[in-house]
């Protein structure tokens, strides 16, 4: 090589040097940097940087890119041999980087028992991770992800029944609790993975970070060994929400050698919200709003608002026709204060959903309150709803705590929304024979009627304060009739209503029996909850001018669309001026149209009415931070 050439080759690999150099930085957006250090495998399509770095220190991650079965093996064989941590992250990771890609549901098994191993056990060895390590987080995530996954069936549906499990490097016993399987004096079968559910039509979506597969679970059918108090109250349509836990024995000696034995327990979301390992507490994983909103999307609720409305003897359960239309959104537990939601007119149960997914959130009132709801034929006379209302929440307190023990029972908080607002006033007032005498001139006593009619008429028109109910919300509730209710358009809406023919044969008898004593002399004259609310009807301003009983504290949110003001303010359906009365301890504005029970302004108001309501009653000495909440 002559001088000439050689210089110039050296000129070239000097300039080679300086233009090309192997590591570099540049500056990036720092939240795209975030999610390429965070990424994995479920948040992602491919395997964290941290397992990566596993692979890459030990010279394996060309083989898992080419064989990660072989790959995977090799890295289970190597447990024990120093960063036992992060090895059974990185296991655990490709497992259900590979069961995802595969749907090997072997790999997906593997990859919670690695999870649980790491979580669980006591291995030692170089590497341990520390507890703000974010593997530990992940492992909680592919713990309960990858148990959900490996019991999927092909029909969506996971399926808890014991015996052998298939892992790659083994197998796994698995035993199962029957006795797990019971809540409110159903058999809960039919469970569908939480984390496979998209929600639709709610404000938020909540999950109670913890360990577990977050599940929700149909009731199938009654164990007639397990009926609870209120069973019968419960819909058979409700979707629980429960966390299914897999409790692994003697992990740290079994997991090298592939035979495991292990535990199935269930855990329904309103019976226990941790569980101990170990000695050692940890949070269970579980979604209520998931098992909510499963709820409502196969409920009859929907098609009952209208239909519901225009007939009045509509029943929702027809193999059920002995519901009276108080519901349960969970068995009845002592100690927790009931909160009766009532629903508004051509409305439904439903209609609270946003309210019931805050609430079921929020520890301090989820572990002090219990949610019941009414549903009526919002069509019916409103005297006649409310009676049948009162007889329902009596028959409940009587048949949930028959010898009265149970104080928190007779602490009621009943929340009203429109029509519901004054079939809830209509527990906490002393009539006398105010509505009676709009009926007839004549007394109960001198009234002709047989025995079951006249008790019917009293408890339809004769109201007095019932003694467990202690607080009262009205929730836009028409205090003095709805305006809309006065239109011509309503009183044709209103002809269309079918009344209940028990209510209709025994106006018949009675105007029979007491001829010019009655003020109705025809089924068509009697009256709707239409003509109920028309600012001008008798019924309507008796119910005004009545005041609230002693001792109930009461009050108002009322709703206003616009800026105006107030004395002009309506929210569509009613005014201001009608929905305003003296002798509410507080009265909450908020912004929104007639529908305003799933405003947030409305759920905050009464999120701080039932806090308050705990403090003055002493049921808790205190509040503590709400779960789940800023």
């Amino acid at each position: 090589m002559n001088v000439r050439l050689a210089t110039a080759l050296a000129a070239a690999l000097a300039l080679a040097a300086c233009t090309s150099v192997p590591v570099q930085v540049e500056v990036a957006d720092p939240s795209v940097v975030e999610r390429e250090i965070t990424a994995n495998i479920l948040t992602s399509d491919e395997p964290s940087q941290l397992s990566i770095q596993v692979l890459e220190r030990l010279g394996m991650y060309p083989l898992f890119l080419a064989d990660p079965k072989t790959a995977l093996a090799q890295l289970h064989q190597s447990l024990g041999k120093g960063s036992t941590g992060y090895r059974l992250f990185a296991l655990s990771e490709l497992s259900y980087t590979y069961a995802e890609r595969s749907r090997d549901r072997s790999y997906y098994l593997a990859a919670a028992v690695y999870a649980y191993a790491l979580l669980f056990s006591d291995f030692h060895g170089e590497g341990m991770l520390p507890a703000t390590d974010p593997r530990l987080r992940i492992a909680c995530e592919l713990y309960n992800r990858g148990l959900a996954e490996s019991l999927i069936t092909h029909e969506d549906e996971v399926s808890l029944e014991p015996g052998w499990k298939m892992l790659p490097f083994g197998a796994l016993h698995l035993e199962v609790d029957p006795t797990r399987f019971t809540w409110g004096g159903y058999r809960l079968e039919h469970f569908i993975a939480a984390t496979s559910l998209e929600v639709h039509g709610l404000r938020n979506r909540y999950r109670r970070a913890g360990v577990g597969a977050p599940l929700v679970a149909g009731l199938w059918k009654e164990d007639t060994d397990k009926v609870v108090a209120g069973h019968r109250r419960i819909p058979p349509d409700l979707r629980v929400p429960v966390t299914a836990f897999l409790r692994i024995a003697d992990v740290e000696t079994e997991l090298g050698p592939g035979w495991l034995n292990a535990k199935l327990e269930l855990y329904p979301a309103d019976e226990a919200s941790s569980i101990v390992v170990d000695g050692q507490p940890w949070a269970l994983e579980s979604e209520t709003t998931s098992a909510l909103a499963y709820t409502l999307s196969v409920s009859k609720w929907w098609a009952f608002e209208y239909a519901g409305f225009f007939s009045g003897a509509l029943n929702p359960w027809k193999d059920r026709s002995e519901r009276d239309g108080l519901l349960l959104m969970e068995p009845y537990r002592p100690g927790r204060i009931p909160i009766v939601l009532v629903h508004g007119t051509a409305s439904s149960p439903a209609r609270w959903a946003d309210l019931i997914n805050e609430l079921q959130i929020d520890d301090r009132i989820l572990s002090r309150y219990q949610i019941w709801l009414y549903m009526y034929n919002t069509g019916n006379p409103i005297g006649y709803s409310a009676g049948v209302m009162r007889q329902s929440l009596e028959s409940a307190v009587h048949e949930l705590d028959p010898d009265g023990k149970d104080a928190a029972l007779r602490n009621m908080v009943i929340i009203g929304h429109s029509q519901g607002g004054l079939l809830t006033k209509l527990t906490v007032v002393d009539s006398g024979l105010a509505f009676w005498h709009q009926m007839t001139p004549l007394s109960p006593e001198e009234l002709r009627a047989d025995p079951n009619t006249l008790e019917f008429l009293k408890r339809s028109l004769i109201f007095t304060p019932e003694p467990f109910v202690k607080r009262v919300v009205f929730v836009c509730t028409p205090q003095r009739g709805s305006y809309l209710a006065a239109l011509s358009l309503a009183r044709v809406v209103g002809s269309l209503v079918k009344l209940p023919a028990d209510l209709t044969k025994r106006m018949v008898d009675i105007a029979s029996l007491n001829q010019g004593k009655i003020a109705w002399q025809s089924i068509d004259e009697l009256p709707t909850s239409i003509d109920n609310m028309n600012p001008g009807n008798h019924f309507m301003k008796a119910l005004a001018a009545l005041p609230l009983a002693p001792g109930v504290r009461a009050h108002s949110i009322i709703a206003v669309d616009g800026d105006g003001p107030l004395e002009d303010a309506s929210d569509g359906v009613v005014r201001y001026a009608s929905a305003h009365i003296e002798g509410v301890e507080s009265e909450k504005i908020v912004h929104s149209s007639h529908s305003a029970q799933g405003n947030p302004e409305t759920i905050e108001e009464i999120r701080r009415i039932l806090l308050l309501h705990l403090q003055e009653s002493k049921e808790v000495p205190g509040a503590s931070s709400a779960a789940g909440r800023p």
